[in-house]
């Protein structure tokens, strides 16, 4: 039986039992509300990001992972915001063998594939990092940062230079000053639309934002964030591109850290502060 035929008997099979159409809503919705209530929440720190204004440039449909969340534009062809979770990095694990090839997912309807970015001149540039998501959550949590849903544009200088760069400082040297790091991340689109010449699906970011909010074990927080180029140079220092996170939700469009309580959440999206980090 394929698979139309089967949602086909099934559905005829519910219409008939009014008792399992019953219990087939009540599953659907309580798996809904663990869904929009419970398990997005966990992979968060202090609300899932928001549209500042309603917009259909900051729309989002939210896809949750293993180990990162997403925000991701259909209008843009790009995540707008990613979120993960950094701890301490475990010592002596050997590092899993990348993936060989970037996937389309299937939420996204195919529309966004490896293929598009073939002879496009730009790198398909992760946002939930392959490293550090493979050496902490495993060999499926890595594969799934190779959907397309987790890739942007990223010129081959800074994909290959200072973003890798600052990947592996995130990974080994900002987590273990932490419990836990949490770390957003998405493109930033200036008002010129330009697509991938080999897509009109795909529109190519201006710059990328990171957003560092580090918990200590004494449950203080500390937080950094960067906005850096399409065009930054690959031995460039990192401290040139520091900001607020005034200034990323300014750039971005988009409200983080939101559920904190209001004079914590001001003072830490005005301040840039890098001492507790380098």
């Amino acid at each position: 039986m394929n698979r139309s035929h089967f949602i086909a008997s099934f559905l005829s099979f519910l219409i008939k039992n009014p008792k399992a159409f019953l219990l087939a809503l009540l599953l659907g919705g309580l798996s809904y509300s663990y869904e929009f209530f419970i398990a997005r929440d966990t992979m968060v720190f202090q609300g899932i990001p928001k549209a500042i204004e309603n917009s259909l440039h900051t729309y989002t449909r939210i896809f949750r992972n293993r180990a990162y969340m997403v925000g991701y534009s259909d209008l843009k062809g790009n995540p707008l915001w990613v979120v993960y979770k950094l701890t301490p990095p475990f010592q002596n694990v050997s590092p899993l063998k990348r993936p060989d090839s970037f996937n389309a997912d299937w939420r996204n309807m195919g529309l966004i594939t490896s293929s598009d970015y073939v002879n496009s001149g730009y790198d398909r540039g992760h946002m939930a990092p392959n490293h550090a998501i493979a050496l902490l959550y495993g060999k499926e949590a890595q594969e799934e940062t190779f959907l397309m849903t987790n890739i942007t544009p990223q010129k081959p200088m800074l994909n290959q230079k200072l973003w890798q760069h600052l990947e592996v400082i995130e990974l080994e040297s900002f987590a273990p000053k932490f419990k836990e790091l949490w770390v957003y991340t998405g493109p930033l689109f200036d008002f010129k639309t330009t697509h991938l010449k080999s897509s009109r699906f795909i529109e190519i970011p201006d710059a990328f934002y990171k957003i560092y909010v580090g918990i200590e074990h004494s449950g203080e927080i500390k937080t950094l964030s960067f906005i850096i180029p399409q065009n930054a140079k690959g031995n460039d220092r990192l401290e040139k591109y520091l900001v607020s996170i005034d200034e990323v939700e300014r750039r971005s469009g988009f409200d983080f850290l939101y559920e904190l309580d209001d004079k914590i959440e001001n003072v830490l999206e005005k301040k840039i502060d890098q001492s507790s980090w380098f």
